[in-house]
């Protein structure tokens, strides 16, 4: 008897450990057109837009009054039926996959009451079997399918689209190659800065030079990431997008994991600067829609996918959903986590980094001119101006007082910071960059 139930139980196992092996995928179909045929698998239907994908895994995306009137009704029933099935429980995952556990749970507890008896090995059998079951359990119990869209292939980004989208700035200047679509800038926006921030770490926006080597870098083919990675748990360090007037948008967690929004660090523009005086976003910057114009994306992930502003339509875990082209795109939301939940496409990693800090690359370097300050707690800045091209004065208050930074850099690299005291003194401190920083 006792041998028998051990035959079953391996054969449960097996049997759950294989069970979705191959998944639920849609056998190919061939598909009646107004005027043509294709061969290709169903993948979903959202509204009127149909979701196909062809023998090389590339998302195809058609209005369903396209397809012949046999083909739209096996439309419908099969996104009712898909619909039904991701509502309803799913018998494989429960019945075997708790019961696996349980059975296992079952021989694991048994050599606690049997110890003191004899066959002592056959006990630790019964147990190592259980524990084994009770791990396969657990994996089909709590594991989820790999999405159905982790294989296909997104369109290629439009190159001219994306010039459209950086050309609306003029400190903005493009190019691209076979792989990726560069963005180069001074790292300076056109919009007021700093104002607003309350947890300030005496930083200023200077200039950075983002350009030629060290331009930003944005695939030309994104590839949708089997598993996305969290932006909760990574790329805590560098950017993950940049903005449509070429300035990085951060994780909006800063590096000690915290919303860097909630604790005050942002301004008004969802912006502050980094310790290389390095001024970028950690909110998406829904104020340059402006700009870049209704229905335009205002940043691109690194990953190679747009982001756009708030939408009524419904986003997925990562705030993101296909578009009618068949391909993936971001959006804004008010409330944390902001943009970009999890990285949808792949992403290369900075071997050099582990998560939470783990860098996407490539990945432009700031540079700085000045050591980097600590936190000026009760500091709260309250004016930002534009005196010349590249001078600047921050006004800043500490309790009652006022205090002011003029500061700024000519052509040969010299910066200059001037820090103006309440009672009228100042002092000035100047700084060189060297001329490969430049």
């Amino acid at each position: 008897m006792k041998k028998l139930i051990f035959i079953v139980l391996l054969q449960l196992a097996a049997f759950s450990a294989l069970a979705h092996v191959g998944g639920h995928g849609t056998p190919t179909k061939t598909w009646k057109l107004a005027h043509d045929t294709l061969e290709a698998n169903f993948i979903k239907q959202e509204g009127d837009q149909v979701y196909l994908s062809d023998k090389e895994n590339n998302i195809l995306t058609f209005n369903i009054n396209e397809f012949s009137k046999a083909d739209q009704q096996f439309i419908e029933e099969k996104a009712q039926w898909i619909l039904r099935a991701n509502t309803a429980s799913h018998p494989h995952e429960f019945d075997y996959g708790y019961l696996l556990m349980a059975f296992g749970a079952v021989l694991l507890f048994f050599p606690v009451f049997k110890w003191g008896k004899r066959y002592k090995k056959g006990h630790l059998a019964y147990g190592a079997l259980g524990l084994v079951l009770m791990v396969i359990g657990c994996k089909n119990a709590s594991g989820k399918e790999k999405s159905a869209t982790a294989n296909l292939k997104v369109p290629a980004n439009d190159v001219s689209f994306m010039e459209s989208v950086f050309g609306a700035f003029d400190k903005v200047t493009t190019r691209y190659d076979d792989r990726y679509f560069y963005v180069e800038s001074d790292g300076i926006p056109e919009h007021e800065m700093m104002t607003g921030i309350s947890n300030w770490q005496q930083q200023v926006p200077i200039d950075q030079d983002y350009s030629g080597n060290n331009a930003w870098a944005i695939p030309l083919q994104p590839e949708l990431a089997e598993t996305p990675l969290s932006t909760k748990t990574n790329f805590m360090k560098g950017a993950i997008a940049i903005a449509a007037n070429g300035l990085p948008i951060f994780n909006p967690l800063n590096n000690r994991g915290e919303d860097a929004n909630a604790i005050g660090e942002l301004d008004q523009w969802g912006g502050h600067c980094g310790r290389a005086d390095d001024y970028h976003y950690h909110l998406p910057p829904t104020h340059l829609q402006e700009q870049v114009g209704e229905g335009k994306p205002i940043a691109y992930a690194l990953d190679g996918f747009p982001v756009y502003g708030e939408t009524d339509e419904e986003l997925d875990e990562s705030l993101g959903r296909f578009n009618e082209e068949g391909s993936y795109e971001y959006h804004a939301v008010e409330e944390y986590p902001y943009l970009i939940a999890s990285m949808r496409g792949k992403v290369q990693l900075n071997p050099r980094t582990k998560a939470p800090e783990n860098e996407i690359m490539p990945q432009a370097k700031t540079k700085g001119v000045r050591p980097d300050l600590r936190p000026l707690k009760g500091a709260k800045i309250t004016g930002f101006k534009t005196l010349a091209p590249h001078s600047y004065e921050l006004t800043y208050t500490l309790g009652s007082e006022e205090h002011t930074i003029n500061y700024g850099w000519n052509e040969e690299g010299e910066y200059t910071f001037e820090f103006v005291h309440p009672d009228g003194t100042s002092t000035t401190s100047t700084y060189q960059r060297k001329k490969q920083d430049r």
